[in-house]
């Protein structure tokens, strides 16, 4: 078999394979999240993440998974997030959880505690040490 042909033939199984992809989502059920964040929108590096997050999300599922971003007070104020979430109000916040230290000090721990772990360190312990586990474990008594 000639280089060309093989290209050739295989080029087309590659671009068969990719329209059939969109059409096993296409029966998935279209969902529409709402995300309240902490941020403005003049806080475009932050605040843009949500925002990028949100595009990919949509673009990975064909459209069928769509995540409205809202800004600090547009649904709630940007220190009501927490509650937002917790409540049900809207299906996912986008804060820092030392916002909420108030409530309890162990938020700080997902986030930065001064002169605490670097960020080496707390990749680590979230990764390998099992920090992921004991978080999920504490903001899942928050319904969150």
């Amino acid at each position: 078999m000639e280089r060309r042909s093989f290209l050739k033939n295989a080029g087309v199984g590659l671009a068969a394979g990719s329209l059939a992809m969109p059409a096993i989502a296409q029966n998935a059920p279209t969902i529409k999240w709402r995300l309240a964040s902490s941020f403005p929108k003049s806080l475009d590096t932050i605040y843009g993440g949500a925002e990028h997050m949100a595009r990919r999300v949509a673009e990975a599922t064909g459209g069928k998974f769509q995540i409205q971003v809202f800004a600090g007070g547009e649904i709630v104020p940007g220190p009501a997030v927490f509650d937002a979430v917790k409540d049900g109000t809207v299906e996912m916040g986008h804060t820092v959880s030392y916002y909420f230290f108030g409530k309890d000090p162990t938020y700080a721990l997902e986030t930065a505690v001064p002169f605490g772990m670097t960020n080496r360190q707390m990749d680590a312990w979230i990764r390998h040490g099992n920090g992921a586990k004991l978080l999920g474990e504490f903001f899942a008594k928050s319904n969150i």
